[in-house]
């Protein structure tokens, strides 16, 4: 109910609130049927439906959510909570994730974490909990679930994005292998002899899953396997393993576990005077949406990030639905690769 009436100045009357009641009387309806309005229950006639909407707007009527949630037990709200915002994944994961659950009618709320360490994950299951949610979303991207370091809590709706922990969780995650097998194979195939890497941090996951791929195809084709150059998933860590490849006459082909790590590499060769892919072929990650305007546009594997939302979503909703856990198992959405112009059979 919200308030209604009075003049608004010491001494005056005190503001009455406006009920389901008024609107109802109003709206020449029952408060029943203004309940089912307010619920968004479908079955209301459209034009009782606005006739309805129309009352509450002249009496500035907002439904009370909170008491609709104790009364329901359901709050229409999904908690995220993550340990960067910073890359690209993951702030696009995130988007994903709040567009998707805005279609479904929810609203999500986000609680980043520094430091990841148990104390601080149950801390935000707690702050969770008194922000009243119904399931939680968990983008974990580094390695903690997989060695055990961290647990979370039992029966609670959980899912979790970007980690190797379904054999206890419901997971959802791209195919980070076959999307850096399909990147490593795409440049073999165009005669290069092997392929040079840039990774991601150690401590990620999906740049862990994108490393073992790459090693593993050059491997099974029998290729020499050159040191990997360890990026941050930052320009600047592309940029200065571009310094560093450039000076090898050998590198004719470089696999980066990111396309912002390739934008670095990019740069660097442009400067050293090195062609791309004339010289060097480059292969990037994600398919950020400034990928095809780089110079020259960048080949990379396509993440689809609203599928990525798409199943968070609908994962925690079939818990809610469900009022059961998750069921462990790991959900893996497809990777595409998308050929532009950085990308070449080697010279000569």
């Amino acid at each position: 109910m919200v308030e209604r009436g009075g003049s608004g100045v010491p001494g005056g009357r005190r503001k009455q609130r406006v009920s389901m009641a008024d609107v109802a009387k109003l709206a020449g309806v029952s408060s029943q049927t203004v309940s089912r309005v307010s619920n968004g229950h479908p079955g209301v006639i459209s034009s009782t439906r606005e006739q309805v909407l129309a009352a509450m707007r002249d009496l500035g009527y907002r439904p009370n959510s909170a008491a609709r949630a104790l009364r329901y037990g359901q709050f229409n709200t999904i908690g995220v909570i993550l340990f960067s915002l910073s890359s690209t994944g993951n702030s696009r994961t995130v988007e994903a994730i709040a567009t998707q659950a805005a279609a479904e009618g929810y609203a999500i709320t986000l609680i980043p974490i520094d430091v990841p360490t148990q104390d601080n994950v149950l801390g935000a299951f707690t702050r969770m909990g008194e922000l009243a949610v119904d399931a939680v979303i968990v983008i974990m991207e580094i390695h903690l679930l997989d060695a055990g370091t961290v647990q979370l809590p039992p029966g609670v709706h959980v899912v979790v994005v970007d980690s190797d922990a379904g054999d206890r969780y419901s997971v959802v995650d791209t195919d980070q292998a076959d999307g850096a097998r399909r990147a490593v194979r795409h440049l073999l195939d165009l005669g290069h002899r092997t392929v040079w890497h840039v990774t991601g941090p150690e401590t990620s996951f999906a740049g862990q899953r994108r490393t073992q791929a790459w090693r593993a195809v050059l491997e099974e084709a029998g290729c020499p396997v050159p040191p990997p150059l360890h990026g941050d998933w930052s320009s600047e860590s592309g940029y200065a393993a571009g310094q560093e490849l450039a000076r090898h006459p050998d590198c004719t082909a470089v696999f980066a576990s990111n396309d912002q790590m390739a934008l670095g590499l990019l740069r660097a060769f442009h400067e050293l005077g090195v062609r791309v892919p004339e010289d060097i072929s480059v292969v990037g990650f994600d398919d950020i949406p400034d990928a095809a305007f780089f110079v020259p546009p960048l080949t990379t594997v396509h993440q689809d990030f609203a599928e990525v939302g798409r199943r968070c979503v609908q994962g925690a909703l079939d818990q809610i639905r469900a009022r059961g856990g998750a069921r462990p198992g790991t959900d893996l959405v497809p990777t595409s690769l998308v050929v532009r112009r950085s990308t070449a059979p080697p010279p000569g």
